[in-house]
């Protein structure tokens, strides 16, 4: 099943479990369904991250053009906060985020297409993240935006702990100061 969401561009996947006794099935990706949902793309290559410690910070990260990368993105241990925020000049809804718990038990994916930045916060002790990518990782197009950015107004689900963050993530830039990267026709 897919469900778009309030900002366009955004896709929640939630893939049909087939369950038995000795657990569940999943298709987690098939070129055609997703075409036939919108999802055009070519993803060239899997990335996979694991954090340790309830509250870790991931993010927000993008690429520019001409490595701007749309991703697809899944927890496969544990359980996520997954946040994409719009960083499309133009776009009626510029600045405005969308999250979703992802987790390996509900199996939900988000899409995202170029023009926003990504991140998730962890929501259980560990967690694993795979996501696919459609252009390969090149560090000269590798940006990034605040986390705490007020303008954004996140609820990163922190309950009043402090995150554990890169000191990367810890320096990025706010909304207002980032270029004009992506407009709402990219």
């Amino acid at each position: 099943m897919f469900e778009h969401l309030e900002i366009a561009g955004l896709i929640l996947v939630k893939p049909n479990r087939h369950v038995d006794a000795r657990g569940w099935f999943s298709e987690s990706y098939r070129a055609d369904a997703f075409a036939a949902a919108g999802i055009m793309d070519t993803f060239v290559q899997d990335n996979h991250s694991r954090s340790i410690g309830k509250g870790t910070i991931r993010g927000l990260h993008f690429q520019i053009p001409p490595h701007a990368q749309s991703k697809l993105v899944r927890c496969t241990q544990g359980t996520i906060l997954d946040v994409a925020v719009d960083i499309r000049t133009g776009s009626p809804t510029f600045g405005q985020h969308a999250s979703c718990v992802l987790s390996a038990e509900n199996g939900h994916q988000l899409y995202m297409p170029p023009g926003f930045a990504h991140g998730f916060c962890t929501l259980s002790e560990e967690a694993e993240v795979q996501y696919k990518v459609s252009d390969y990782y090149a560090r000269d197009a590798e940006r990034g935006l605040a986390w705490n950015d007020p303008q954004l107004a996140i609820d990163w689900s922190l309950h009043g702990a402090s995150p554990i963050l890169s000191d990367k993530d810890r320096n990025l830039p706010r909304l207002e100061d980032l270029p004009a990267y992506f407009t709402q026709s990219q």
